[in-house]
């Protein structure tokens, strides 16, 4: 008989899919609720989005123990700039935060894929998409976590972002108005859920804009 030897590794991966949209003059950012390990949920009522700022919004999935510590570091670090310069990071400043603070632990890495939207300086909708080591990209909309693969052709072929590529450069805002954005947001999660078994139980929508912060909860399928 050969040995089975048992195997530790420091990272587990929870499930779960998180979606950002920008348009015009909002961004969109939502997750669902439901926290996996393996074939056992943990809980049906965990939210993978956290504020970061007034017009900066993280959403996370991926190993939640690691996020948790990465949504600390952000806190902390946001707290001393707020000390030093008497005003709240813009969003695209803690995009770049965001960035560093990913890359800094590259060799041991966060075991999280993040999508952060909000508002830039001009109050347009920006979204920002990053993989676990801290490369981003300013984009018009992104899915990360167990269901992206699902999401991400749908939102392709209803969005059909400009490439960065193009010369002169396009806005990467989507056309929609904030109610149709949250109408897709709303489909792709009840599409995803259909496949995808990380994915589910209750799906949480936070709509930034200039009359602040809203959230919005729609029940997803729950087996």
């Amino acid at each position: 008989m050969t040995k089975q030897q048992a195997n530790w590794s420091p990272y587990d991966n929870n499930g779960g899919s998180c979606v950002a949209i920008a348009g015009a003059d909002y961004c969109v950012i939502a997750a669902d609720t439901r926290l996996s390990t393996g074939y056992n949920i943990l809980t049906r009522d965990y939210s993978k989005i956290c504020k970061l700022a007034d017009k900066a919004v993280m959403a996370s999935s991926g190993f939640q123990a690691d996020v948790k510590a990465l949504q600390k570091v952000l806190s902390a670090r946001h707290l001393t700039y707020q000390h030093q310069h008497n005003k709240q990071m813009s969003c695209p400043a803690m995009a770049q935060l965001l960035s560093n603070t990913l890359y800094f632990k590259r060799f041991f890495p966060y075991y999280a894929f993040n999508v952060l939207g909000g508002l830039d300086n001009e109050g347009k909708g920006c979204v920002f998409t990053y993989d676990a080591v801290g490369s981003y990209e300013r984009v018009g909309y992104s899915a990360q976590g167990s269901g992206s693969t699902l999401i991400t052709p749908f939102l392709d072929n209803q969005l059909k972002s400009p490439s960065p590529l193009l010369l002169p450069a396009q806005d990467s805002a989507t056309p929609l108005s904030e109610a149709e954005a949250i109408d897709l947001v709303k489909t792709v999660f009840a599409s995803a859920t259909e496949r995808d078994i990380y994915t589910g139980d209750k799906l949480e929508i936070v709509i930034l804009n200039a009359d602040g912060i809203r959230r919005e909860y729609l029940d997803l399928r729950k087996d």
